[in-house]
């Protein structure tokens, strides 16, 4: 127990280290024991999370043998026990070993990680439309926890709307099984298109190839509201143009830009031209 937010904790400090602390930062008990075999296991676990949240919460460590008054004082019939405590009262508690996923969705949900923190601010960067800020800040969420779809997501994003096609796909095409799959899925047939345009693949003087060659072009520029005018234009002579590509183009700019009046409007539209 090296880090400073990982505590041994007795009836005679749990005041003042537990209820009183949590008054500024979640506190995690971890009642345990040594002949307690599972404790062995959960015990280093939560110690690992705790010296990756950076001090977002402390983790105190009460052996039950040695205090029993607050073994019974909180209830302890079965360990491991753990009780998070935030402003002097318990917010969240579970009884038993549990897997890492869990434990750590148990500590996101009372003490967001650093990595939480800046996907919380990339995302509102991306809702600002300050792409290159989201970039960064997306990066920085990755450096913690490099596998974090929802920060993957994010980056990919970012360099989508700044014209980095291929970046994109380095992620997209490689993206992990999770609840942000299919919003990946759905920026797919975007990054693919943009690839294609940066490689020049794009040219034809048939007018309907010019527009939606035009469309893209402006999506690399980032104007998307005149080209999804020019999407639209192209699903209204041919609903299925390109095999459906026109329109799977057209619901991924919606998928990148997130839930706003704009997009609200061109889905609509989009639904008025297709049905």
């Amino acid at each position: 127990m090296a880090s400073e937010n990982i505590i041994n904790v007795s009836e005679s400090d749990f005041e003042y280290q537990v209820l009183v602390y949590s008054q500024q930062v979640p506190v995690v008990v971890d009642f345990w024991a040594e002949w307690c075999i599972p404790c062995k296991t959960l015990g280093p676990m939560l110690e690992r999370l705790t010296d990756e949240a950076q001090g977002s919460f402390r983790l105190a460590k009460v052996n039950v043998d040695q205090n029993p008054n607050l073994a019974m004082q909180f209830a302890i019939r079965s360990i491991p026990a753990v009780k998070a405590f935030r402003n002097g009262k318990v917010v969240s508690e579970f009884v038993g070993p549990q897997p890492e996923p869990k434990l750590r969705q148990f500590i996101r949900a009372i003490a967001p990680s650093p990595a939480d923190l800046h996907l919380e601010k990339g995302n509102s960067l991306l809702q600002l439309q300050k792409w290159p800020e989201a970039e960064l800040t997306f990066e920085q969420a990755l450096e913690i926890d490099p596998d974090n779809s929802a920060g993957l997501l994010g980056l990919a994003k970012s360099l989508l709307a700044q014209g980095y096609p291929i970046e994109a796909l380095d992620i997209l095409r490689n993206f992990p099984a999770s609840r942000e799959y299919k919003s990946a899925e759905a920026l797919l047939p975007l990054a693919n298109a943009l690839e294609r345009v940066q490689n020049g693949d794009y040219f034809s003087d048939e007018p309907i190839e010019a527009a939606y060659n035009h469309s893209l072009r402006l999506i690399q520029k980032g104007n998307f509201p005149s080209a999804m005018d020019g999407l639209l234009d192209v699903l209204r002579q041919e609903k299925r143009y390109r095999n459906g590509e026109a329109r799977l183009v057209l619901v991924a700019i919606l998928e990148l830009l997130g839930e706003n009046d704009l997009t609200r409007q061109y889905r609509q539209e989009l639904a008025s031209v297709l049905f």
